[in-house]
């Protein structure tokens, strides 16, 4: 491994805890304690490095972060807690980042950059020019970094994100992360794409691109490492295709079951960590109980918890105008 004993007992430490937080949701789901499902599990490997190296904070100093709905383990890694992920789950009015108005794992927080995450898929990649435009302009290491999946690669968006951070004199700091699950819902990747990989699309754009094992930690933090060195210092766009599993399906909608045969990066890192005689089966025991009492404990204070109120179903629609530098137009004015 190309990192520190330490530094891999924190990554398996993250990536257990990010699979047992998915799992609590499922149940959670599958018990009537939430509306609807859906999640990362099966790509803590490639995320949890993710977390590890964006700069995280708030401005242009550091990353903007335009991620989809599999992101849980790279949020818990930049120090999201499990209890307001289960708050959204169960849409309370405690939770932080949509007042129990969405559905899990559509983050937004602005302290560190995470734009909301939306439904649709590849919105992100339309609103992830913004950003990169506006680092261009300010200069520094800080890049964007947007996240989607290999079935919306086959929208005009993730087009239009290429040929917008790829044109000349004015190309944007931004890496575009394509997570591999072979799967768009139940269409199988080879009926709506060709079969070459999708990185290689960036070669018509000019841009730099690499398809890597998002299931080996190790390959994976190189990668994302390299990657954003790349962007950060030549200030251009960088096309990162990760291949990954879905170990329960697309959501709720699909049934949320186990899906057999499909790689668990945690059993893999978890081999490579016994073999090392860094961690054991006590260790992995240990790590498994313990977050799985803290979901069970978080679930319990949720529950006591209230819901949204009728009237402020229209807070957080438009903007707070108060202190705003821009007045409200004539026709507007209230």
């Amino acid at each position: 491994m190309p990192f520190s004993k330490e530094k891999q007992i924190k990554i398996h430490d993250l990536m257990v805890k990010a699979r047992l937080l998915e799992e609590r949701l499922i149940k959670m789901n599958k018990s009537g304690l939430g509306f609807f499902w859906i999640g990362g599990a099966g790509e803590e490997a490639f995320n949890v490095p993710l977390g590890m190296l964006i700069k995280k904070g708030e401005g242009l100093d550091y990353d903007f972060l335009h991620f989809h709905y599999r992101q849980s383990a790279t949020l818990l890694t930049l120090g999201v807690e499990m209890i307001d992920v289960i708050r959204q789950m169960h849409n309370t009015a405690a939770d932080p980042y949509s007042g129990g108005r969405n559905f899990v794992n559509h983050f937004a927080v602005k302290k560190w950059n995470v734009v909301n995450v939306t439904s649709p898929i590849e919105v992100q990649l339309a609103t992830c020019i913004g950003t990169g435009v506006a680092h261009r302009r300010h200069g520094g290491e800080g890049i964007t970094i947007v996240t989607g999946g290999d079935a919306g690669t086959a929208e005009g968006e993730f087009a239009s994100a290429l040929g917008w951070a790829s044109r000349k004199d004015r190309e944007l700091p931004i890496l575009n992360i394509v997570t591999d699950n072979r799967y768009g819902i139940s269409t199988p990747f080879a009926e709506v794409h060709c079969d070459r990989p999708i990185a290689e699309r960036g070669r018509a754009f000019g841009i730099e691109s690499a398809t890597i094992n998002g299931n080996d930690v190790a390959e994976s933090y190189a990668a994302i490492e390299k990657a954003m060195a790349y962007v950060r210092k030549k200030r251009k766009p960088y096309l990162l295709e990760v291949k990954v599993s879905r170990l329960y399906g697309h959501s709720s909608a699909s049934g949320a079951n186990w899906v057999e045969g499909e790689v668990d990066g945690i059993v893999e890192f978890e081999k490579k960590l016994k073999n090392a005689k860094i961690l054991g089966e006590d260790d992995f025991k240990k790590v498994r109980e313990k977050y799985e009492q803290e979901s069970i404990e978080a679930v319990k204070k949720v529950l006591k918890e209230p819901k949204p109120k009728p009237e402020v179903i229209f807070e957080h629609i438009f903007a707070d105008r108060k202190d705003a530098e821009i007045p409200w137009p004539p026709w507007l004015k209230k």
